[in-house]
């Protein structure tokens, strides 16, 4: 387990998508990791599907997609590596099998892989003609001795996701997404209300703008353990940070006992 550090920054990225322009959305990556190291961040959060676009069709999604060690995710290692700063990012990935994921991973300020989700509830059409849902059972993994879970947008909706990261014990839940004009809500009151149940900190990274018929809303945010927004973005593009404490976990966590109420129960 790495050094455990009091307080995190964190930097969340809010853009428009570039669908299909991997070197683009590459060379914005490295853009916004040379300003989030100097803003002291130590990890960097960027939406749903970033590398490629989200709404991409399937056809783009099975010729774009790569093992969780091809070149894309060797292409952010290095960006990792040249601003010593660790970033979560997203992309179509595949397995020995040929089936389809929407995938995340965390890298550190070294280019190594820290841990990989696969998106488990599908979304809509969209979604489900692109990709194959993941199992959902992927662990935490160790960040400065604070213990990080994944989930990508409409997984933060089921309470089970998070409380399975909670119960699993998970300090902090970064959650690249894509989410649309139509459901603010869940950036205002449920992501907050996750952070709540759980006493964890929720780090939700959002597309703004609009990729093809879809138009997005912003509106990412971070959430303190006791539901307490510490930073939300609104519609435009931005690089929100904010500071996660200890002091607040502890805060949280003595606020309110549901966590340790649930695991109580027979």
């Amino acid at each position: 387990m790495s050094a455990g550090l009091d307080s995190m920054k964190l930097a969340l990225l809010q853009c428009p998508s570039q669908p299909g322009d991997v070197l683009a959305n590459l060379q914005r990556l490295d853009h916004a990791a040379a300003e989030a190291a100097a803003a002291g961040a130590q990890l960097l959060v960027t939406p749903e599907m970033f590398l490629t676009g989200y709404n991409i069709g399937s056809a783009k999604a099975t010729v774009l997609a790569e093992r969780p060690d091809g070149p894309r995710a060797q292409a952010v290692a290095a960006i990792a590596r040249q601003h010593q700063i660790a970033i979560v990012f997203g992309h179509p990935e595949h397995d020995d099998a040929g089936r389809i994921y929407n995938a995340a991973q965390c890298v550190d300020a070294q280019g190594q892989p820290l841990g990989g989700y696969r998106k488990t509830h599908l979304f809509g059409e969209l979604d489900r003609a692109m990709f194959s849902p993941g199992p959902g059972d992927e662990p935490l993994f160790d960040f400065h001795g604070w213990q990080l879970g994944l989930l990508i947008c409409y997984d933060v909706e089921f309470p089970e996701n998070t409380r399975r990261l909670a119960l699993a014990g998970a300090d902090l839940v970064v959650v690249p997404t894509a989410n649309m004009q139509g459901f603010d809500f869940v950036a205002e009151h449920l992501v907050p209300t996750r952070a709540y149940e759980n006493q964890l900190y929720v780090a939700y990274a959002n597309f703004c703008g609009t990729e093809g018929d879809l138009a997005y809303n912003g509106l990412s945010c971070v959430a303190a353990p006791d539901g307490s927004g510490l930073q939300q973005a609104g519609r435009e593009a931005t690089l929100l940070l904010a500071d996660v404490t200890r002091a607040g976990l502890a805060t949280g966590r003595a606020l309110n006992s549901h966590l340790a109420t649930f695991t109580r129960q027979p």
